[in-house]
């Protein structure tokens, strides 16, 4: 009986911990870093080599991890889905690992600071704008400043390759990441 009692009192533990804000953290941060490192398989599977580039899928879950989590959960979404993807399948290439982690991070840590004070369609637009622009001053610094290749990455040419996958972003992330907060009610 005292056995039984025990399991239950650990159980009732778990349950409580898994249930936590941070728990439920921990937890949603995990979960989105595997549909980052899954989002781009299957976009690459159903659309073909350029569809990363098209679709940017690992940005939908960094940019739902700011505006439920924030900066911190964003960015660990951020790195661990670029280096398992890269681990696993290769993609994103190695030299442009740096560059991507970069960008997801600039992403991550914008949209959680404006999402503070803005609504989440404003702080994505200004994060989508305000990311872009960062970006091309880092990439223009690490290749005029500091000699770094180029890779033949281009911020003009990404914005008008990913012009789908931002319309994506703009259509779907806030809808997806109100509709998860209000599940997991985070307001614990």
């Amino acid at each position: 009986m005292i056995e039984k009692l025990e399991s239950i009192k650990k159980e009732n533990r778990l349950l409580e911990a898994l249930t936590s804000t941070k728990g439920k953290y921990i937890i949603g941060t995990v979960l989105l870093s595997g549909i980052g490192i899954a989002l781009p398989r299957i976009f690459h599977v159903l659309a073909g080599a350029s569809a990363g580039a098209t679709f940017l899928p690992m940005h939908i879950a960094v940019l739902i991890a700011a505006l439920i989590f924030g900066g911190l959960s964003a960015s660990i979404v951020a790195g661990s889905s670029i280096i398992f993807s890269y681990l696993l399948t290769g993609m994103p290439s190695l030299a442009r690992l740096p560059y991507m982690l970069i960008e997801l991070i600039i992403y991550a840590v914008l949209l959680s600071v404006l999402n503070k004070k803005f609504n989440s369609y404003i702080s994505l637009i200004a994060t989508i704008i305000l990311g872009r622009v960062l970006y091309a001053g880092i990439l223009f610094i690490a290749i005029n400043g500091l000699g770094l290749p180029t890779y033949g990455i281009s911020v003009i040419d990404s914005i008008v390759t990913g012009l789908p996958g931002i319309a994506i972003q703009l259509i779907c992330v806030p809808f997806i990441a109100k509709t998860i907060k209000k599940g997991i009610n985070l307001d614990d």
